[in-house]
């Protein structure tokens, strides 16, 4: 076994992780905090350290975050194994993760020196009109298992640099990079500051729920989000939520259809599929169809299924046992709907890692045949392709989901790409590129794929900080 946090939490309910590329292996075991006394606790030492931190002036504060960053950085390989142990993705993919986490939080650590104090004009003579931000106090991060390193630092990092402290959440699956992060950030802010708090997901609610926190940020599923929203409701505390997707690439026309290919192939495999940015459905003009099945079913092919500590691997599993199962139901039942299987379509056996929750790169073309291949969020190594023949079409079937995250075009019609960006009904927008976002730039969705401000960039701000609105008269 590899991490013990048995005794971090005062004994609560034990659980274990396993990894998925040999679920026999256990891999960890932490201790739930479950009762009133062991919430009080992290409570009271979040609030002395938040009002500690807060006193220290935000240009300091940034300055003790990016030497926290600079720690991060010089343990990504102990995070990253971490993240392949308890997640399953490939070694390579889980170090960028944990250097993306910081890049994004470097970013906010400048933001904690800007955005403090604004001007506005006064109405009345004699009088100076200020918007002030101070910080919320405690908020609670719920994250899930598909980053377990990049999205607490996407919370954690915002939450510090405008002066609040943070209790996280982790998965039951993939808690080990949460406990890695919390250990080094004690040594760069006060004791309390940054805390990890297993528990259930009923529980965190039921804590939200009753206003135990001044603030929660939750990544995962729409359901899941739906219960946290409903108790941040409850509890008249602001909620900040980044949820599913759906997300499709429109492609109307390329004068490189293999670095399209690329692009869209790899944003839509990468962690297997299972991130909420993930692309999952190609929408192609017709005149490029076969080529387009034809570039992706021979990139599936080539993948490499294995052990992601493995340094051949290029696709490691999905990440347990009950994800393991809905997508291939997911898949099947695309395919009874009406889907073509292209390649894939299989659970798969690697050897020396039987029993592992490897899942083949699938491809289904005549994707409009299948609510589930078009319209639902898989989450695994699924992709979809769709014809069409008009871009009212295109533009129509990118946007005929619940979901609207992150979309793609690519195209050299400058009237295609201005209706795009017009119409895509999507929070991140990509024109002839993949579905990478960059660390300064605002991350969120909308209808059913996030509710609140969005996280990273300036307009973070918004969520981890309370404004007021300041008159001076004299």
């Amino acid at each position: 076994m590899k991490f013990d946090y048995r005794n971090h939490n005062g004994g609560g309910n034990v659980f274990e992780t396993r990894n998925p590329a040999r679920p026999d292996e256990i891999v960890g075991a932490y201790a739930e905090v479950g009762d009133s006394a062991g919430v009080e606790a992290v409570l009271a030492a979040a609030a002395q350290a938040q009002a500690q931190w807060s006193e220290v002036p935000p240009v300091a504060r940034g300055d003790r975050l990016t030497a926290f960053l600079d720690d991060v950085i010089a343990n990504v390989e102990r995070i990253a194994e971490a993240i392949t142990l308890e997640q399953g993705k490939p070694l390579a993919e889980a170090r960028n993760e944990t250097l993306k986490g910081c890049a994004e939080g470097k970013f906010m650590a400048g933001e904690a020196a800007r955005q403090q104090l604004q001007t506005s004009a006064a109405a009345r003579p004699r009088v100076r009109n200020l918007i002030l931000r101070r910080p919320r106090g405690t908020l609670l991060a719920i994250c899930p298992w598909n980053f377990p390193a990049m999205t607490p630092l996407r919370k954690l990092c915002p939450a510090i640099a405008f002066g609040n402290a943070l209790v996280i959440k982790p998965s039951q699956f993939t808690p080990a990079a949460a406990f890695i992060l919390a250990e080094i950030a004690e040594r760069h802010f006060p004791a309390g500051l940054v805390q990890v708090m297993p528990c259930g997901g009923a529980f965190a609610s039921e804590l939200t729920a009753a206003g135990h926190f001044d603030g929660v940020s939750f990544t995962g599923s729409v359901a899941v989000g739906r219960k946290v929203g409903q108790a941040a409701a409850t509890g008249l505390v602001p909620a900040q939520l980044e949820l599913g997707g759906k997300n499709g690439v429109i492609i109307n026309d390329s004068a490189d259809l293999d670095s399209c290919l690329d692009q869209v192939f790899g944003a839509a495999f990468q962690t297997g599929g299972q991130r909420c940015t993930s692309l999952s459905r190609v929408i192609v003009h017709h005149d490029l169809h076969g080529a387009v099945v034809e570039g992706l079913a021979a990139r599936a092919r080539a993948l490499t299924l294995g052990d992601g500590l493995a340094p051949t691997t290029t696709l490691g599993p999905l990440c347990n046992a009950a994800h393991f199962d809905s997508v291939r139901a997911a898949t099947a039942r695309a395919v009874d709907e009406g889907a073509t299987l292209v390649t894939g379509g299989e659970s798969a056996t690697v050897a020396g890692c039987e029993g592992g929750y490897f899942y083949q790169p699938t491809l289904l073309d005549n994707a409009g045949a299948s609510t589930t291949a078009s319209r639902e969020e898989i989450f695994g190594p699924v992709l979809s392709v769709l014809a069409y023949d008009s871009a009212d079409q295109a533009l129509s079937i990118l946007n005929d989901t619940e979901y609207g995250l992150t979309s793609s075009l690519f195209s050299d019609s400058h009237a295609l790409i201005q209706r795009f960006l017009d119409e895509s009904r999507n929070g991140m927008l990509h024109v002839n590129n993949g579905t990478v976002p960059d660390v300064n730039m605002p991350f969120g969705g909308m209808k059913h794929s996030g509710l609140g401000a969005y996280s990273v960039g300036a307009s973070a701000s918004a969520f981890y900080t309370i404004e007021q609105a300041a008159y001076l008269a004299w």
